[in-house]
Protein backbone atom coordinates (compact mmCIF):
# COMPACT_ATOMS: atom_id res chain seq x y z
CA UNK A 1 0.00 0.00 0.00
CA UNK A 2 1.35 3.66 -0.99
CA UNK A 3 2.09 6.32 1.33
CA UNK A 4 -0.17 8.30 -0.20
CA UNK A 5 -2.85 6.13 -0.19
CA UNK A 6 -2.56 4.02 3.03
CA UNK A 7 -5.21 1.79 3.72
CA UNK A 8 -7.72 2.89 6.66
CA UNK A 9 -8.04 0.13 9.77
CA UNK A 10 -11.31 0.48 12.00
CA UNK A 11 -9.24 -0.24 15.57
CA UNK A 12 -5.93 0.78 15.02
CA UNK A 13 -6.29 4.76 16.00
CA UNK A 14 -7.99 3.60 18.82
CA UNK A 15 -5.22 1.11 19.46
CA UNK A 16 -2.91 3.53 19.28
CA UNK A 17 -4.85 6.71 21.91
CA UNK A 18 -4.91 3.92 24.38
CA UNK A 19 -1.14 3.12 24.27
CA UNK A 20 -0.05 6.61 24.20
CA UNK A 21 -2.52 7.26 27.43
CA UNK A 22 -1.22 4.10 29.28
CA UNK A 23 2.34 5.32 28.81
CA UNK A 24 1.67 8.93 30.07
CA UNK A 25 -0.32 7.57 33.00
CA UNK A 26 2.54 5.33 33.65
CA UNK A 27 4.92 7.00 33.92
CA UNK A 28 3.41 10.78 35.23
CA UNK A 29 1.59 9.07 38.02
CA UNK A 30 3.01 5.79 38.59
CA UNK A 31 6.64 6.90 39.30
CA UNK A 32 4.90 9.45 42.45
CA UNK A 33 4.58 6.15 44.70
CA UNK A 34 6.58 3.42 46.01
CA UNK A 35 4.95 0.83 47.44
CA UNK A 36 5.85 -2.33 49.55
CA UNK A 37 3.24 -5.27 48.82
CA UNK A 38 4.02 -8.98 51.48
CA UNK A 39 4.37 -11.65 48.67
CA UNK A 40 3.10 -15.09 49.77
CA UNK A 41 5.82 -17.76 52.15
CA UNK A 42 7.06 -14.25 53.95
CA UNK A 43 9.26 -11.61 52.58
CA UNK A 44 7.92 -7.95 51.11
CA UNK A 45 8.56 -6.37 47.71
CA UNK A 46 9.02 -2.79 47.17
CA UNK A 47 8.20 -1.24 44.08
CA UNK A 48 7.09 1.58 42.30
CA UNK A 49 3.51 2.16 41.43
CA UNK A 50 4.10 2.54 37.95
CA UNK A 51 5.45 -1.04 37.22
CA UNK A 52 1.76 -2.36 37.47
CA UNK A 53 0.94 -0.47 34.52
CA UNK A 54 3.52 0.39 32.27
CA UNK A 55 3.59 -3.24 31.13
CA UNK A 56 0.46 -2.57 29.45
CA UNK A 57 2.60 -0.45 26.79
CA UNK A 58 4.23 -3.48 26.19
CA UNK A 59 1.47 -5.80 25.47
CA UNK A 60 -0.10 -2.98 22.75
CA UNK A 61 3.27 -3.02 21.64
CA UNK A 62 3.08 -6.97 20.74
CA UNK A 63 -0.57 -6.61 19.16
CA UNK A 64 0.63 -3.21 17.39
CA UNK A 65 3.43 -5.33 15.69
CA UNK A 66 1.62 -8.74 15.47
CA UNK A 67 -1.25 -7.48 13.86
CA UNK A 68 -0.15 -4.44 11.81
CA UNK A 69 3.62 -4.52 11.14
CA UNK A 70 6.66 -3.31 12.66
CA UNK A 71 6.10 -0.50 10.55
CA UNK A 72 2.34 0.81 11.90
CA UNK A 73 3.86 0.40 15.71
CA UNK A 74 7.03 2.64 15.20
CA UNK A 75 4.32 5.51 14.31
CA UNK A 76 3.07 4.84 17.67
CA UNK A 77 5.81 4.89 19.59
CA UNK A 78 7.06 8.01 18.29
CA UNK A 79 3.71 9.52 18.90
CA UNK A 80 4.50 7.91 22.30
CA UNK A 81 7.27 9.49 22.54
CA UNK A 82 6.18 13.26 21.18
CA UNK A 83 3.81 12.91 24.32
CA UNK A 84 5.66 11.76 26.57
CA UNK A 85 7.90 14.44 25.90
CA UNK A 86 5.65 17.29 25.70
CA UNK A 87 4.18 16.02 29.11
CA UNK A 88 7.53 16.20 30.97
CA UNK A 89 8.22 20.38 29.68
CA UNK A 90 4.54 21.12 30.88
CA UNK A 91 5.18 19.10 34.46
CA UNK A 92 8.25 20.93 34.56
CA UNK A 93 7.08 24.60 33.70
CA UNK A 94 3.78 23.34 36.14
CA UNK A 95 6.30 23.00 38.86
CA UNK A 96 8.87 26.22 38.68
CA UNK A 97 5.69 28.32 37.86
CA UNK A 98 5.91 30.71 41.13
CA UNK A 99 2.51 29.29 43.13
CA UNK A 100 -0.14 32.07 43.83
CA UNK A 101 -0.69 33.28 47.48
CA UNK A 102 -4.23 30.21 47.69
CA UNK A 103 -1.67 27.70 46.22
CA UNK A 104 1.90 28.30 48.33
CA UNK A 105 0.41 24.90 50.90
CA UNK A 106 -0.23 22.39 48.32
CA UNK A 107 3.34 23.34 45.91
CA UNK A 108 5.26 20.52 47.72
CA UNK A 109 2.63 18.09 47.13
CA UNK A 110 3.23 19.41 43.07
CA UNK A 111 6.35 19.30 43.32
CA UNK A 112 6.21 15.55 44.86
CA UNK A 113 4.40 14.12 42.45
CA UNK A 114 5.35 16.40 39.06
CA UNK A 115 8.90 16.83 40.06
CA UNK A 116 11.19 14.66 38.57
CA UNK A 117 14.62 15.81 38.23
CA UNK A 118 15.86 15.72 34.10
CA UNK A 119 17.90 12.91 34.94
CA UNK A 120 14.88 10.69 35.41
CA UNK A 121 12.89 12.24 32.74
CA UNK A 122 15.69 11.31 30.14
CA UNK A 123 16.15 7.76 31.94
CA UNK A 124 12.40 7.38 31.05
CA UNK A 125 12.58 8.43 27.75
CA UNK A 126 15.66 6.79 26.66
CA UNK A 127 14.87 3.32 27.90
CA UNK A 128 10.71 3.86 26.89
CA UNK A 129 12.31 4.03 23.09
CA UNK A 130 15.22 1.40 23.02
CA UNK A 131 12.93 -1.05 24.66
CA UNK A 132 10.20 -0.34 23.05
CA UNK A 133 12.04 -0.69 19.81
CA UNK A 134 13.73 -3.98 20.85
CA UNK A 135 10.33 -5.53 21.73
CA UNK A 136 8.65 -4.98 18.02
CA UNK A 137 11.39 -6.12 16.63
CA UNK A 138 12.54 -9.10 18.38
CA UNK A 139 8.24 -10.03 17.98
CA UNK A 140 8.41 -9.28 14.12
CA UNK A 141 11.58 -11.22 13.29
CA UNK A 142 10.44 -14.05 15.30
CA UNK A 143 6.98 -14.27 13.35
CA UNK A 144 8.80 -14.62 10.26
CA UNK A 145 11.30 -17.62 11.58
CA UNK A 146 8.05 -18.71 12.69
CA UNK A 147 5.97 -18.39 10.16
CA UNK A 148 3.34 -17.04 12.32
CA UNK A 149 3.18 -20.11 14.51
CA UNK A 150 3.51 -20.00 18.24
CA UNK A 151 2.66 -16.40 18.97
CA UNK A 152 3.26 -17.11 22.68
CA UNK A 153 6.84 -17.83 22.08
CA UNK A 154 7.42 -14.32 20.58
CA UNK A 155 5.34 -12.55 23.36
CA UNK A 156 7.69 -13.97 25.69
CA UNK A 157 10.59 -13.59 24.02
CA UNK A 158 10.31 -10.10 22.97
CA UNK A 159 9.16 -9.30 26.00
CA UNK A 160 11.90 -10.56 27.91
CA UNK A 161 14.70 -8.57 25.38
CA UNK A 162 12.80 -5.36 25.58
CA UNK A 163 12.10 -5.49 29.02
CA UNK A 164 15.64 -6.07 29.82
CA UNK A 165 16.75 -3.47 27.68
CA UNK A 166 14.29 -0.98 29.36
CA UNK A 167 15.22 -1.90 33.26
CA UNK A 168 19.20 -1.74 32.37
CA UNK A 169 18.78 1.67 30.85
CA UNK A 170 16.94 3.51 33.02
CA UNK A 171 18.26 2.51 36.65
CA UNK A 172 21.79 2.84 34.96
CA UNK A 173 20.78 6.37 33.57
CA UNK A 174 19.03 7.29 36.62
CA UNK A 175 20.53 5.93 39.31
CA UNK A 176 24.01 5.17 38.64
CA UNK A 177 26.45 6.81 41.09
CA UNK A 178 23.44 7.49 43.65
CA UNK A 179 23.13 4.17 45.32
CA UNK A 180 25.79 1.28 45.38
CA UNK A 181 26.18 -1.28 42.69
CA UNK A 182 24.42 -4.37 44.68
CA UNK A 183 21.47 -2.26 45.82
CA UNK A 184 20.92 -1.07 42.03
CA UNK A 185 21.29 -4.33 40.62
CA UNK A 186 18.64 -5.93 43.01
CA UNK A 187 15.99 -2.94 42.19
CA UNK A 188 16.49 -3.51 38.20
CA UNK A 189 15.96 -7.54 39.00
CA UNK A 190 13.33 -6.98 41.00
CA UNK A 191 11.49 -4.60 38.72
CA UNK A 192 12.50 -6.57 35.63
CA UNK A 193 10.90 -9.57 37.00
CA UNK A 194 7.88 -7.95 37.99
CA UNK A 195 6.89 -6.10 34.07
CA UNK A 196 7.83 -9.32 32.58
CA UNK A 197 6.23 -11.70 34.90
CA UNK A 198 2.93 -9.19 34.42
CA UNK A 199 3.03 -9.17 30.32
CA UNK A 200 3.21 -13.04 30.87
CA UNK A 201 0.28 -13.51 33.18
CA UNK A 202 -1.68 -11.22 30.56
CA UNK A 203 -0.36 -13.46 27.19
CA UNK A 204 -4.36 -15.25 27.20
CA UNK A 205 -5.43 -11.43 26.94
CA UNK A 206 -3.18 -10.72 24.28
CA UNK A 207 -3.71 -14.08 22.09
CA UNK A 208 -7.64 -13.07 22.63
CA UNK A 209 -7.36 -9.33 21.03
CA UNK A 210 -4.80 -10.24 18.43
CA UNK A 211 -7.28 -12.83 17.12
CA UNK A 212 -10.25 -10.08 17.57
CA UNK A 213 -7.66 -7.89 15.92
CA UNK A 214 -6.62 -9.76 12.87
CA UNK A 215 -10.35 -10.87 11.98
CA UNK A 216 -12.17 -7.69 12.09
CA UNK A 217 -9.51 -5.83 10.39
CA UNK A 218 -8.13 -8.64 8.03
CA UNK A 219 -4.40 -7.91 8.55
CA UNK A 220 -2.11 -10.22 9.80
CA UNK A 221 0.82 -8.44 8.98
CA UNK A 222 4.87 -9.93 8.16
CA UNK A 223 7.67 -7.83 8.17
CA UNK A 224 9.39 -9.51 5.13
CA UNK A 225 10.56 -6.58 3.27
CA UNK A 226 10.43 -4.13 6.47
CA UNK A 227 13.20 -1.33 7.08
CA UNK A 228 13.98 -1.68 10.99
CA UNK A 229 15.31 1.74 11.59
CA UNK A 230 13.96 3.36 14.46
CA UNK A 231 14.19 6.59 12.80
CA UNK A 232 11.39 6.38 10.09
CA UNK A 233 7.71 7.24 9.76
CA UNK A 234 7.20 5.09 6.78
CA UNK A 235 4.53 2.14 6.96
Amino acid sequence: MSEKNPRQFKYYDFVMAAYVCVLLCSNLIGPAKETTVAVPFGGSVTFLAGVLFFPISYIFGDILTEVYGYGRDRRVVWAGFAALAFASIMAAVVVHLPPSANSVATQGAVEAIFGNTPRIVAASIIAFLCGTFVNSYVLAKMKIRTAGRWLWTRIVGSTLCGELVDSVLFYFVAFFGRMTLSHLFAIMLTQYALKSGWEIIATPLTYRVVAFLKKAENEDYYDIKTNFTPFSLKT
